[in-house]
């Protein structure tokens, strides 16, 4: 008897594709055979929108690339039109961005616990803990920003608000609460058996494939692949910091889970040496500069650690505004990944697969 595969359509309108996608998957039984990811439906034109606007009027376009850290793309643009029109960063300034863009990478994080578990269709529990938690972290954001999930908060040299008083306490005493939080996390879900079965062993990439098909952030170094960009290329307080990459073996779900769980504790190390090192001054930038003709043509690239991987941005600069812009976007490289990770997995291990991956439609779409 000749086996046949069944081609079944899964979105683009999907509670477990975080966003509008669809993936096309050729099934034998409950075996993937094949798939593939058909993208776009979210496609924003960022790239093309910043050529029609002046420098400082772009971040809130680039925020809403990744609406669940939004900060890391509002500091990698305004990080690539400093790199293109030669401006420093006050000392100050630099710290406070590290201690945000932390705390940002913190609550994406909690963010993928909820959903990933959400995903797989079990532990709600666990959801609204995590969401508990990540509405603290929005909290002292909000304190720092003024803004609770837009910030907009970076400026040419600086930031557009220096840090509150009594942030500092507040920041220790929330710091302190998530890592007694994360101890939860841990014994709750790792004592799960269904949990641990549909993680442990599933969606395998190894070192040479996170390679080769050109994966970054905590998908990479889940493939014990050592390699992030705040320790290959250090920018602002992080050369000071002394970083650690976490980096693990096994490249399954469970590695790619626990990668993100370490760093978060990695993540509130950094955020309590920054405001131990905080250095006086100001920190505030400015939100125009005049720009003169010999910004024309100038080219920047600027790579930066988002929670999702490396994000990078390409900039040609004109003494107005982007003459162009690229955006290597960590998501849409990452969720190519996917056909090969799920290949010859279990139909409803898809989502637990693709929920590793973290991935935001708008990242991938831009």
């Amino acid at each position: 008897m000749t086996k046949t595969t069944t081609k079944i359509n899964i979105g683009p309108v999907h509670p477990s594709t975080h966003g509008v996608l669809r993936l096309v998957v050729d099934l034998d039984g409950d075996t993937i055979k094949n798939l593939e990811a058909h993208v776009g439906f979210l496609h924003r034109g960022v790239e093309k929108l910043v050529e029609t606007r002046m420098y400082m009027q772009c971040p809130p376009y680039m925020e809403k690339l990744d609406y669940v850290a939004p900060l890391a793309y509002d500091e990698a643009y305004v990080a690539t039109v400093e790199a293109a029109l030669g401006i420093e960063v006050k000392e100050r300034a630099q710290y406070i961005r590290v201690i945000e863009l932390e705390l940002q990478r913190i609550a994406s994080h909690l963010f993928f616990i909820g959903a990933l578990c959400n995903d797989m269709g079990q532990m709600f529990t666990m959801f609204m803990w995590v969401f508990e938690d990540r509405d603290r972290v929005l909290a002292l954001l909000e304190q720092a920003t003024g803004q609770r999930m837009f910030y907009v908060n970076m400026r040419l040299g600086g930031v557009a608000r220096d840090l509150p008083p009594g942030f500092d306490e507040d920041c220790q005493s929330l710091l302190g609460h998530i890592e007694k939080r994360l101890e939860v996390y841990g014994k709750y879900l790792e004592s799960n058996p269904v949990f641990m079965e549909r993680m442990k062993g599933v969606g395998i990439l190894t070192a040479e494939e996170a390679k080769g098909l050109g994966v970054t952030g905590p998908v990479l170094r889940a493939s014990n692949v050592d390699y992030d960009v705040r320790k290959a290329r250090p920018y602002y307080a992080y050369r000071e910091l002394n970083f650690n990459s976490q980096v693990l073996g096994g490249g399954d779900n469970l590695a790619r889970y626990k990668v993100r769980i370490l760093e978060i504790k990695e993540s509130i190390r950094l955020i309590r040496g920054a405001l131990k090192r905080m250095p006086e001054g100001d920190a505030l930038g400015a939100q125009v500069r005049l720009i003169g003709p010999a910004a024309k043509n100038r080219i920047a690239s600027v790579s930066r650690e988002l929670p999702r991987g490396e994000g990078m941005m390409y900039m040609i600069a004109d003494p107005q505004r982007p003459y162009r812009l690229s955006v290597r976007s960590p998501c849409f490289i990452n969720l190519f990944a996917l056909e090969h990770m799920a290949k010859e997995q279990r139909f409803a291990d898809l989502f637990s697969i693709m929920g590793s991956l973290d991935l935001v439609m708008a990242c991938v779409d831009r």
